[in-house]
């Protein structure tokens, strides 16, 4: 039964205490460390916001909603517009002059962080009531998703893909053309093997950030001729992934090379390095993948996040008419309901499902 009486807490002592709880669960395998790093930020920001120095008891439903809004509107500082950046993918500060800043998947994320924190405060005591119930704030989760966040068209995706593929190849080639020198290699810190494979892992298999980040060399496997990558995903599942020849090879000629020439001794087991001989860390992603963009051609060129190309694999995969379960596995998803949500329109595909309908064959469709 839940105590009688309310321990008066200031938000911040009771996002602090949270937290904690959060954190040591990782230690019992119940959240990833990813997972858990994510609520303890969603929290401590829910802090800023509301006020720390405020009673956690004293919130109601409106002080919730309120802000659930400033969030809504905090621009979103994980990317910068850069030249050659197109109008649809815009700066948090352009995104803020046009409403709000944060996507909906992130307003969404952070409402069920708040509800997770008001769940156990009213287990532990912390509030008579959780506020949740009467806050009406919640972000519309279709049509809010940022351009670079969705799937890169059969052209976009191919010239990324190319791009990657050519700088394994020759890491001192050229930007292709109407490039830049930011889309060189960094040859000075031997990086272009990695760059290439980064990209290559993202565009082919659609891993999560969070796995690709984690990946240790002694994850990629061969059984019967045919190179493996057992990811480790969410809730602690696993599940071995058939990586695509070129592929393969971009990560053999990296582990046997590329990797050599990164490795201080400082990270035995990461698969990917920064110049510096660290673990790659998930903001260094991005930059990767912008310096590979910008080689491809400018007509092919779009901006685009790491969750983006994981959107790309599962839409190509799909439009593809790739085994639904497979794609599921291959994206590790417990659910196959899931895949609706990396499932985006692509240019003339209804079209091309009109011209061969199933009641009337071969057909053309009106002009």
């Amino acid at each position: 039964m839940r105590p009688t009486d309310v321990q008066r807490l200031t938000v911040a002592e009771a996002v602090d205490r949270y937290a904690e709880m959060v954190r040591a669960k990782c230690s019992t395998g119940a959240l990833a460390p990813a997972t858990a790093e994510v609520y303890a930020r969603d929290v401590h920001t829910f802090a800023d916001l509301a006020g720390p120095d405020l009673v956690l008891d004293d919130l109601a439903g409106e002080d919730v909603d309120e802000v659930l809004l400033r969030f809504a509107r905090k621009p979103d500082g994980r990317r910068t517009a850069t030249a050659g950046t197109p109008p649809a993918a815009k700066s948090g500060a352009a995104r803020a002059a046009d409403g709000a800043s944060q996507s909906a998947a992130s307003q969404a994320r952070f409402r069920r962080s708040v509800s997770a924190l008001f769940r156990y405060a009213t287990v532990a005591g912390w509030v008579h009531l959780n506020p949740m119930g009467a806050a009406t704030v919640r972000p519309k989760h279709r049509g809010g998703l940022r351009a670079e966040r969705r799937a890169l068209t059969a052209e976009q995706a191919g010239g990324l893909v190319g791009a990657a593929r050519d700088l394994a190849d020759d890491p001192d080639s050229t930007a292709a053309s109407g490039g830049t020198a930011t889309g060189r290699g960094r040859h000075d810190q031997r990086t272009e093997l990695r760059d290439a494979l980064i990209v290559l892992l993202l565009a082919a298999v659609g891993p999560r950030v969070s796995e690709l980040t984690r990946a240790n060399s002694e994850d990629f496997f061969v059984n019967a001729g045919v190179r493996y990558w057992r990811i480790f995903g969410k809730g602690g599942r696993t599940r071995d992934v058939p990586l695509p020849r070129p592929v393969a090879d971009v990560l053999d000629a990296y582990l046997t090379g590329g990797r050599r020439l990164l490795d201080r001794g400082h990270e035995p087991k990461a698969l990917l390095l920064s110049w510096r001989g660290r673990r790659l860390a998930r903001g260094d992603v991005q930059a990767v993948i912008d310096r590979v963009q910008a080689r491809v051609d400018p007509e092919h060129r779009r901006s685009v996040t790491p969750h983006g190309l994981r959107h790309t694999t599962a839409t190509h995969l799909l439009a593809a008419a790739t085994d639904m379960d497979a794609v599921r596995r291959v994206l590790g998803h417990a659910d196959l309901s899931t895949l609706g949500r990396y499932r985006d329109e692509l240019p003339g595909e209804l079209e091309a499902a009109m011209r061969v309908h199933p009641l009337l064959g071969r057909v053309d469709t009106a002009g």
